[in-house]
């Protein structure tokens, strides 16, 4: 008798925590939202919006912007850092006319990185017994982090002659979900506006 009540309660548990958990679809997308603003918010982050060295360069330059790097992400790195450099009192073209200057963007490193840190049960399929068990987890982290490096080259125009690098940009940003006690989850980002996955819309006035 005991030994089913104690089954009875098992199952009640296990379903009880099955049906309040919490799944998140795999994105549709190449990168989730999160993951692209963890790399765009990085790559604004490097640029300062003042520079205590100034690039070799006079205000109101031509400059032909291109760039190199293995990341399927130079394309927005570009873009930005291209409006950057507009900021900053530079005209920038994708042709080499009237170009006074070329600036190469060398893109050492710009992706982001996962972790986890579980504590508590994984989740089982059991192969004889028809039962299966969600993840229990007393704790649970998924850290995640965008990171970019990068630096100038510029060069005279039309001779190509190099001129100066400058020094490394570098920034990272981070996203961190938490799991505690099976069901209290929260997370800590430093990224402005990340979105959010809610059970019910947000009620606009």
């Amino acid at each position: 008798m005991k030994k089913t009540i104690l089954l009875l309660f098992l199952s009640l548990l296990i379903g009880f925590l099955s049906a309040c958990s919490t799944t998140q679809k795999v994105t549709n997308s190449a990168r989730t939202a999160t993951e692209q603003l963890l790399i765009s918010e990085a790559i604004t982050r490097s640029l300062p919006k003042q520079i205590d060295l100034p690039l070799p360069m006079p205000k109101g330059a031509i400059v032909k912007l291109d760039v190199t790097g293995l990341t399927p992400d130079k394309d927005m790195a570009k873009g930005i850092v291209a409006g950057w450099l507009g900021f900053l009192g530079y005209t920038v073209q994708d042709g080499p006319e009237n170009a006074t200057h070329r600036v190469n963007l060398v893109i050492d490193s710009l992706g982001s990185e996962v972790g986890n840190t579980f504590f508590g049960i994984p989740p089982i399929q059991a192969s004889l017994i028809p039962i299966s068990l969600p993840e229990l987890a007393l704790f649970k982290a998924d850290l995640q982090s965008g990171y970019v490096r990068f630096h100038l080259d510029v060069f005279d125009m039309p001779s190509g002659r190099f001129i100066a690098s400058s020094s490394p940009f570098i920034a990272d940003t981070f996203y961190n979900a938490y799991t505690v006690l099976f069901l209290i989850s929260f997370n800590k980002t430093d990224l402005t506006s990340p979105p959010q996955v809610r059970t019910f819309p947000k009620r606009t006035k």
